[in-house]
Formats: C-alpha cells, sequence, structure tokens
C-alpha cells in the first residue's frame, strides 16, 4: 500500500489545497512520506467564520439527519480500514496491529455515537412544590453549544479526533479541527469521508493542520463556544488560560499506577501489564508507568516482568511480528532516555532496557527510583515503567494518589471491600479492576482529575458538553 504525495485541508466542507507546506515523516525511517497544506491564520478566520454560519442550521438537523452522516462515516471506515491502518503505521509509527485495533476503536466510535444521536432526551420537571407555584410545570431539553474548537494529539490521530468530531455531529455542533501536526492524515481522511455528506451545511466542519505558533484562533477566538484539547498538561492549562469565556474541555496527561495484590492471577496480571505499560511504545497517556508490587510476590513477579520484557519485539512497525515501535520523534526518546538515566544516577536499579537507537527507546523497567526523580513524578509518555512494592493496602492507594496527576488507576485482586476502598479513595477519574490502567471502552465516562484535566469524553458524557440546558416553564390558565 501507497500513500499519496500530498493531501489537502478541508474549510467550510470542502477540500482545499492553498500550499503544500506541511511535510510528514514515516516516523521509522525518517524519511517524509507525503505533504498537506498548512493552514494560515486567514484560512482559520475563515472556517470560524464558516462555523458560526452553520451553526443554525446544523442545530436543525433532525435527528435522524445526523445518524446518518454517522452511518455513512462508519461504512466508509470499514470500506476504508486498511488504508486508515496503513496511514496510522506511517505517520505515527504504531505497530499495524495496533493500528488496526485503533481504526476498530474509530468505527466502534462513530457506531456509539450514530445511536446517541437519536437519545438525545430532556425530563418534565414539576414545580408546583409551593403554593405559589401551582398550576406550573417545567421542561428542559438539550441544545447544541455551538461552534466548536478541537485540538487532537499524536498518539491516537484517528480514535481521539472522533472522540470530539462524532459528538460534535450528534450533537448537532459545528466545528473546526486542528490535528497534530506530526499525524495529520487520519483527520484529513474523517474530513474527506465527511465531505461526502451533502446534507451537512457548508461550514459544518473544517479540518486544519497548523502550526502550534499560528493557531491561536482555535483558543481565543470569542466566535467559538467550546474548546476541547487532549494532549499535554502543560499546553492544555495554558490554552484554558487564554481562552476567555468559552467552556473548555482538556484531556491531559498522566504517569497511571497499578497495584498487583498477593491474590492476583499474575500470569493474566503479567500480560495485561505489559500491554499497558509497552503497547504503542508506551504513547499513552494513561499507559502504565507505575506498578504497585505486594512485597509477599514481588521478587517472583518481578522477574516474571523482566523475562518478558526481554522477548518484545522492537523494530518495524509495518512487520506484524512488532510489538515496540519508534517514539514520535527522536527528541521525545531522547528526552526519556535522559530520565533514565537521570533515575540510575539517582540510585535506581535498571532490570532491563534502557538504550536508545534513534527512535527506537528500549521497553525499560526500573526499581527503587526516588520519588523526585522525573521518571516517577512526570509523565513518561514513552516505554517506561517503575516497580514498587507495599505490604498495606492503605499504603499502595496513597501511593497511587502521590501524583499530581490523576487519570485512572488499575487493581490485580479479588477483594471486593479493597475494591470499593479503591473507588471510594483514589483520585482518579477511573478505576479499573483485573486489567490496566490503560483499558478504555469508547462509550464510558473517560477524563481525570487534579493536572490530567476537566470534563468527560465518551460520547453520551462529551454530547453533554457540547450543549447547553434550556428551560420551559409553562402555566396553566
Amino acid at each position: 500500500m501507497k500513500l499519496k504525495d500530498v493531501y489537502p485541508l478541508y474549510l467550510n466542507n470542502k477540500a482545499a489545497q492553498p500550499n503544500t507546506d506541511l511535510a510528514v515523516t514515516d516516523k521509522f525511517t525518517g524519511e517524509v512520506a507525503f505533504r498537506t497544506a498548512l493552514a494560515t491564520p486567514d484560512v482559520i478566520d475563515e472556517a470560524i467564520a464558516g462555523a458560526v454560519r452553520a451553526a443554525e442550521p446544523m442545530a436543525r438537523l433532525a435527528s435522524f439527519e445526523k445518524q446518518d452522516v454517522l452511518n455513512h462515516c462508519v461504512g466508509r471506515f470499514r470500506e476504508r480500514f486498511d488504508e486508515l491502518a496503513y496511514a496510522l503505521c506511517v505517520e505515527a509509527g504504531k505497530p499495524i496491529a495496533d493500528a488496526e485495533g485503533e481504526v476498530t476503536r474509530l468505527i466502534d466510535t462513530f457506531r456509539i455515537a450514530a445511536e446517541e444521536a437519536v437519545r438525545n432526551y430532556g425530563e418534565v420537571q414539576p414545580l408546583d412544590i409551593s403554593a405559589r407555584a401551582k398550576g406550573y410545570m417545567g421542561m428542559w431539553k438539550r441544545v447544541p453549544i455551538g461552534p466548536c474548537s478541537f485540538i487532537s494529539p499524536f498518539n491516537f490521530p484517528l480514535n481521539l479526533a472522533a472522540h470530539k468530531i462524532a459528538p460534535a455531529i450528534a450533537m448537532g455542533c459545528p466545528f473546526v479541527m486542528k490535528p497534530a501536526s506530526m499525524t495529520p492524515l487520519g483527520a484529513i481522511i474523517m474530513g474527506e469521508v465527511l465531505a461526502e455528506c451533502d446534507i451537512l451545511p457548508e461550514g459544518a466542519f473544517s479540518i486544519l493542520p497548523a502550526t502550534r505558533d499560528g493557531a491561536d484562533l482555535f483558543t481565543t477566538d470569542e466566535r467559538l463556544k467550546l474548546l476541547s484539547f487532549t494532549g499535554s498538561p502543560a499546553v492544555g492549562w495554558d490554552l484554558k488560560a487564554k481562552a476567555g469565556k468559552k467552556k473548555v474541555i482538556l484531556e491531559l496527561g498522566g504517569n497511571a499506577a497499578v497495584i498487583v495484590d498477593r491474590d492476583a492471577d499474575l500470569d493474566h496480571a503479567l500480560a495485561r501489564i505489559i500491554f499497558g505499560a509497552f503497547y504503542q511504545s508506551g504513547q499513552s497517556c494513561i499507559g502504565v508507568q507505575r506498578i504497585i508490587i505486594h512485597a509477599d510476590i514481588y521478587d517472583k513477579f518481578r522477574d516474571m516482568l523482566v523475562e518478558k520484557t526481554k522477548m518484545l519485539v522492537a523494530g518495524d512497525p509495518k512487520d506484524r511480528k512488532t510489538f515496540i515501535g519508534p517514539m514520535i520523534s527522536e527528541k521525545e526518546a531522547a528526552r526519556l532516555g535522559g530520565w533514565i538515566d537521570e533515575a540510575v544516577a539517582g540510585g535506581a536499579k535498571l532490570l532491563v532496557g534502557g538504550q536508545r537507537d534513534g527512535a527506537m527507546l528500549e521497553a525499560t523497567l526500573l526499581e527503587d527510583v526516588d520519588r523526585g526523580a522525573k521518571a516517577y513524578r512526570e509523565e513518561a509518555f514513552g516505554p517506561l515503567a517503575i516497580l514498587s512494592k507495599f505490604t498495606d493496602w492503605d499504603a499502595a492507594l496513597a501511593e497511587i494518589n502521590d501524583s499530581k496527576f490523576g487519570l485512572q488507576a488499575g487493581l490485580f485482586t479479588r477483594d471486593i471491600n479493597q475494591v470499593l476502598e479503591a473507588w471510594d479513595r483514589l483520585e482518579v477519574g477511573g478505576v479499573v479492576v483485573n486489567d490496566v490502567s490503560s483499558y478504555r471502552v469508547d462509550n464510558m465516562p473517560y477524563g481525570g482529575v487534579k493536572d490530567s484535566g476537566l470534563g468527560r469524553e465518551g460520547i453520551r458524557f462529551a454530547m453533554e458538553d457540547m450543549s447547553e440546558i434550556r428551560n420551559l416553564v409553562i402555566r396553566r390558565v
């Protein structure tokens, strides 16, 4: 399979090729894979103006019409499955099996949105709670919030874009999207499919690759009613400070932890933790970074982890045997390699891995890491996991909470009382039992607390954020 040499952007529902200024590389070879157009501030301004014009006709689309658009996307994504997976493999360096898994999730996400498009319910509310309200009744419904701005990241360029685009269509919100400059192709293909839907009013969507410096309007423009950003905490919180009066949804980073209790099924825990820590080279905000193991099984499980990690195949992501592909750039691999070196210099023990060749970084396990080290405190966003031991469940929960982040946590235990205690006390957006922190189903509420963000994704929950409640009061006369 071969990608095209040049791709357009999408401005007000239509392909446009104002330039070919953005070169996107094959993340394994480092060679330019294709070029695409780069949106200037004038183009972004035109797209926002189009979204404003489209707001009323989008809001008036019937539920079945929005469902038809989403079902069309589902069908076309199925037809273009191999193309979408290959594009991911090239532009993101994602091993082909992981890329196919993401395309499957893309289809799931649009399918869920198609179902939710006809479930936008309201509520009848009794108001006659006192004598003065006798004869009054109330009801409310959700209406689209209006033009939305979306900024999506490089690590899941299909599905994380889908988690913004699909609920916007289901709710009836026009949008402008800035995909990550390193991985814009997935969103561009989504734009190509949406452009086939004549029912969408002009201005319903724009897909605009842009440089960070040229993209301020995505955040600051007052015509936009909502900003949804997925990416790094440093960037996300800065955007929130600049966003003005618009609603802001942030899906940011983490350094997620899992607990392995002494009653856990160790073979099951091993397979899931290896996946959670190292799939797509660890470049997931809910990837397993901290592994907290009961002291009674620590040595045994540590040795199991080391042996399994040594067996992981690294190399060309287009090869089906590959499990560890390149990180998104040599710069990011060098950053994390430096954190590993810093941790070892500070007294940590390197159990396996740690070597780097360009953008390829070996799957790495450390133990005895100082809690002040970047490898412990910050988001690794790469193939690194840290081992520690516990004897007391309360102390293990406290260790999970010893983080400025709070996305999800995993618990491998058979004790339901410990599960309920963790659900009450863990400062995270989600607790996953007998699986890893990185487990997500695309209809569930997903998001974090603390530095990990604001709001929740998952189609129904995103639709709530992309809507406002409009009340109606009726007096019988």
